[in-house]
């Protein structure tokens, strides 16, 4: 069956699904309408599935994926409080969505991480080409912080450990804030999100390779290697929430462009949801592990290698399960 065909089909269904949806959020349903939500969320499901398995457009394909997630949360709500909820989506919701953008969070990675390894490579064999992308005060700071006499390494100042709270929140702040720039750019017709990636990508790999150069590489690669798991994964995956949205607003397809924003937002803003949780547990590490001085670089790449063998796990097999909680 042509897409076309399918469409004004089943166009009508869905219209009346979403105003029966509208009805039970703000919790205005009548009994007949909560006595039919059972069946026509099924129904959905199946048009879902069909759509999916003849290669629709992703554009329609989405819009129906937005509408059966909007659908299961309605179905499932009396057994899944607000804790539950954010329980599921850390659980099994995030990563699902992380693979069902598969697209967009490749083409993050690669901007980001590519751009990263592109000029820590270069700046390593080329020293002076860090003075194109930095001025030589950021220069110095760099290597104030990361000098392995420094009692602790990676900030600007001599703080006692008890004021690593005061870094914990500064972290956050910063980070979240780095994150929102590259995600909230994309409604500049994603040219924002890709500026951002390859910027981030370009200062810290610029970065990496002078410390590298100059023989600050342990104190340098030690400090990052634990919380950069979380913190690099969750820059990336903002910039492929933007790109997300600015895909949708220069290939709208059949949806008028407003409606094509609100459809890729639906889905933009939950990653972005993930990606600050990953930012929170990155401020933590980075604020009480990374600046330790105690442990030595041995333990540091072994505990920073786990947790990136555990993103990587989470992100591709997370959720997985029949039955997992969503």
């Amino acid at each position: 069956m042509k897409q076309s065909l399918f469409e004004n089909q089943h166009q009508a269904d869905w219209q009346a699904f979403s105003t029966q949806l509208e009805a039970l959020e703000r919790g205005k349903a009548d009994s007949q309408q909560c006595n039919n939500f059972a069946a026509a969320y099924r129904r959905l499901c199946q048009q879902l599935a069909l759509a999916q398995s003849r290669g629709y457009s992703s554009l329609l394909v989405e819009q129906l994926q937005q509408l059966a997630m909007r659908g299961h949360q309605q179905f499932y709500r009396h057994r899944s409080p607000l804790g539950g909820q954010l329980l599921g989506f850390i659980l099994a919701g995030f990563p699902r969505l992380v693979r069902a953008e598969w697209r967009f969070v490749v083409a993050g990675c690669l901007l980001f991480f590519g751009s990263l390894l592109l000029m820590g490579t270069l700046v390593y064999h080329f020293p002076d080409l860090v003075y194109g992308v930095m001025g030589p005060d950021q220069v110095a700071d760099m290597e104030k912080m990361y000098d392995p006499d420094a009692r602790r390494i990676g900030r600007f100042s001599e703080r006692d450990s008890g004021d690593d709270w005061m870094m914990f929140g500064y972290y956050i702040m910063n980070n979240i804030g780095i994150a929102f720039q590259t995600f909230a750019s994309g409604l500049l017709f994603g040219l924002g999100s890709l500026f951002f990636l390859l910027f981030n990508g370009l200062m810290i790999g610029a970065v990496a390779g002078h410390l590298t150069q100059i023989g600050y590489g342990e104190t340098f690669w030690s400090f990052v290697v634990g919380h950069g798991a979380f913190e690099l994964t969750a820059i990336a995956l903002a910039g492929a929430a933007g790109l997300k949205i600015g895909w949708a607003l220069l290939v709208p397809g059949r949806l008028p462009r407003g409606e094509a924003l609100r459809v890729a937002a639906g889905s933009s803003v939950r990653l972005v949801g993930g990606v600050i949780i990953f930012l929170l547990l990155a401020a933590f590490i980075e604020a009480y592990w990374s600046s330790m001085s105690l442990a030595r670089p041995a333990i540091k790449y072994a505990v920073g290698g786990a947790l990136w063998l555990l993103v990587l796990a989470y992100l591709l097999l997370a959720g997985r399960g029949a039955h997992a909680p969503d």
